[in-house]
């Protein structure tokens, strides 16, 4: 059915249409990327951290690192981010046409900030507020290592997902004030530095600007329900 006809009614697309034979191709292409991304991204924060180790990695000054206090955010970093993800799935998953196209460009959002991660290694600012002992603590770890530091996920990967979701009003919102209140976590903790975060969405706008260029029949299938 073409898309416009689809366009009509957005109740018309659901999760079935996803695995239909007709798109099913696209939703394996989709999962074997993340995949892939999130292997390249785990071996790139074990590489940066294993480099960030050498005597030569050495942290640098900061204008407003050195202007803010040191503050343990670690709530809104840690916490926050793991229910950002959760409800940020939900979201995506309630939006059956967002689907393709959000898994393709959280895949290329992940494979370029692991390789940013790896081209240039900076050691962690010496204030940082280092992770409790907890459970999230320990996902969260496990996911970031601490070294991953430019550019910033906890800044990007939400304005990455307002532009997928620009024309919803609400959404959109949300999740700009989601990223600028990560950006502002993640600095008065002092865990990335002001350029880490400044740069995040402009990293963003141009993987957002790839995926559809990649992507163009899954962002076309989006196209219509964001006028809805």
């Amino acid at each position: 059915m073409p898309i416009s006809k689809l366009s009509n009614s957005q109740d018309s697309f659901t999760l079935r249409d996803i695995v239909s034979r007709e798109r099913l191709p696209s939703l394996l292409t989709a999962l074997f990327l993340l995949g892939v991304a999130y292997v390249f991204e785990h071996f790139a924060n074990i590489y940066a951290f294993a480099y960030s180790l050498r005597p030569t990695s050495n942290h640098v000054g900061d204008i407003i690192l050195d202007a803010i206090p040191v503050i343990d955010l670690n709530f809104i970093i840690i916490e926050g981010a793991l229910i950002t993800i959760v409800l940020g799935t939900l979201l995506v998953f309630s939006k059956p046409r967002y689907v393709l196209f959000s898994l393709k460009a959280l895949a290329v959002f992940i494979i370029i900030r692991a390789i940013f991660i790896s081209l240039t290694h900076v050691g962690i600012h010496p204030d940082n507020i280092i992770p409790g002992l907890g459970f999230f603590d320990g996902v969260y770890l496990y996911l970031n290592f601490q070294t991953g530091l430019f550019f910033s996920g906890h800044t990007g990967l939400p304005f990455l997902f307002a532009l997928i979701f620009w024309k919803k009003p609400l959404v959109r919102y949300i999740l700009l004030s989601v990223s600028f209140v990560f950006g502002v976590a993640v600095l008065f903790a002092h865990i990335h530095y002001s350029i880490d975060v400044f740069a995040a969405p402009f990293m963003a706008y141009g993987i957002f600007k790839i995926a559809r260029y990649l992507f163009p029949r899954d962002y076309e299938l989006i196209a219509p329900a964001s006028r809805a």
